[in-house]
């Protein structure tokens, strides 16, 4: 079940929602009962054989938790052992499920005579299983204290809004809400605001370029042309940044809707002047993960250079695997330690202008800001294409033809047709890529006197917001493409 499905929009959520709310707001109890039972459908909706993985990656992080609180009992060996096992326990499961195939696929193509297992993928679980992890840790920490109701721990590993696809939320910024959140209208309805924006960026501008990105990747490589590859890399940019960025957005308008602030997972990637500043900006919660719970353990950037570079390449090197089992997906990691490197090496870290510069030097810094956002999408875009690719041969013809070797030539009459029969949502995606609508409700808030500005913020906002709606179910009902990617991971 996707939350871009007519299912979801028009079933599943109105019922939770009667339920939810025709529940005493005093039995707190009772809602979360409600929760937990409908986030549990909601997964095993997705594979019912895949429910038992679920239940028992909540069983063994509860377990964890409550073996490794510091407590007079306790010795530190014994909290650490336990630490150990339970890590190990979530590493094992989503190693099994997500990479044996991989592995020993690899090989048995080397001439071993290892069988080669086809394990499907739990819908998720990369999701969950660091979710439990990090539970589990910050338990050891004493970052929190162990969770003694084990229901509660399950909520907070199965709750459906970021369950399948983050953001991957930390147990110590939702601990207190699973308890004593307060529901309100106000909040109620920032939250339906907020889902029928990610809706929109999903349904009305992922899907149309994620159509002109399928075309451009399906091209066999003796066909190629520098023009289609351009748009065709381009287009999956945008498709991954609406697709990720929407769901994120529709996880964090669910959460309003029962009382939870989920942490926001993108902030304008795209507007980036370096790759490090690009990364502060996607997927947050992916990269504040693995920053606190590998990169500063591993000693972080203190550990002196050689340490450095081990531990940079050693977390892009998982986070590439982390979003698969492909060799592709480790290069695009290590593409990404390696730009990181040379960039904390030449020291290409994103300052703002000061405005009492002479006006020469305000000139020449713009310039070399517009030269450093050039190069930053140039980079991130190639990455892409290692992402999207069907593996690194196909992505090294892929962006040899981007750069003049397409057997095909440059010109490309299919780049032509997208360009003209996707114009408008082209448009309306690198307007929706910029900061453009914060920019322009502050602009309206700092004329509140004005009535043209109070209409626009209250009745053109909802009105906006609403034709907008009315798009995505028209686009729900006539459609039949409609993938989320990181589903996948």
């Amino acid at each position: 079940m996707v939350f871009s499905g007519f299912g979801f929009v028009f079933v599943f959520t109105p019922l939770l929602l009667a339920v939810y709310y025709l529940l005493p707001a005093r039995q707190r109890a009772w809602r979360n009962a409600a929760l937990l039972l409908f986030s549990l459908s909601f997964y095993a909706y997705g594979g019912l054989r895949y429910l038992p993985v679920m239940l028992a990656s909540i069983a063994a992080n509860y377990l964890g938790g409550l073996l490794a609180e510091p407590g007079a009992r306790r010795s530190t060996g014994f909290r650490k052992a336990a630490l150990a096992l339970t890590v190990a326990v979530n590493l094992a499961v989503l190693g099994y499920f997500k990479y044996a195939g991989f592995f020993t696929e690899n090989l048995s193509r080397l001439g071993l005579p290892v069988p080669v297992l086809r394990v499907a993928l739990p819908i998720g679980i990369s999701f969950f299983t660091f979710q439990g992890m990090s539970y589990a840790i910050d338990v050891y920490r004493a970052d929190v204290p162990a969770q003694r109701n084990p229901f509660y721990v399950a909520l907070y590993i199965s709750l459906f809004p970021q369950l399948v696809a983050g953001p991957i939320v930390r147990y110590r910024d939702v601990s207190q809400a699973l308890l004593h959140r307060r529901e309100s209208f106000d909040t109620f309805v920032r939250g339906i605001e907020r889902f029928i924006i990610g809706l929109s960026k999903k349904m009305l501008l992922a899907n149309s370029l994620g159509a002109i990105a399928d075309g451009a990747f399906s091209v066999p490589a003796a066909r190629l042309e520098s023009a289609l590859c351009w748009l065709g890399a381009l287009a999956y940019a945008g498709q991954i940044y609406f697709d990720f960025s929407g769901y994120s957005d529709m996880a964090v308008g669910l959460g309003r809707m029962f009382g939870f602030e989920f942490m926001e997972n993108f902030n304008y990637p795209y507007i980036a002047r370096t790759v490090t500043d690009f990364w502060r900006r996607w997927h947050i919660s992916l990269s504040s993960w693995f920053r606190d719970y590998l990169y500063i353990p591993l000693g972080g950037s203190r550990a002196g250079k050689r340490a450095h570079v081990r531990n940079l390449l050693v977390v892009w090197a998982l986070t590439g695997f982390w979003h698969g089992a492909q060799w592709s997906f480790l290069l695009w990691g290590l593409w990404f330690a390696l730009l990181l490197l040379i960039e904390r090496r030449a020291r290409l870290f994103a300052a703002p202008a000061d405005t009492r510069e002479a006006k020469g030097r305000r000139r020449a810094r713009t310039l070399v800001s517009v030269a450093l956002h050039i190069y930053t999408m140039l980079a991130v875009t190639l990455g892409w294409v290692l992402f999207r690719a069907d593996g690194a041969a196909h992505a090294a013809s892929y962006a040899a033809a981007m750069f003049g070797a397409a057997p095909g030539g440059f010109a490309s009459s299919s780049a032509l047709y997208y360009l003209v029969e996707y114009r408008w949502e082209l448009v309306c995606a690198v307007v929706a890529a910029l900061p453009a609508a914060p920019a322009i409700g502050r602009a309206l808030s700092a004329r509140e006197g004005s009535p043209v500005a109070a209409f626009l913020l209250s009745w053109g906002r909802r009105g906006l917001l609403l034709l907008l709606f009315a798009l995505c179910v028209l686009r729900l009902v006539s459609s039949g493409y409609n993938p989320f990617i990181y589903f996948n991971f």
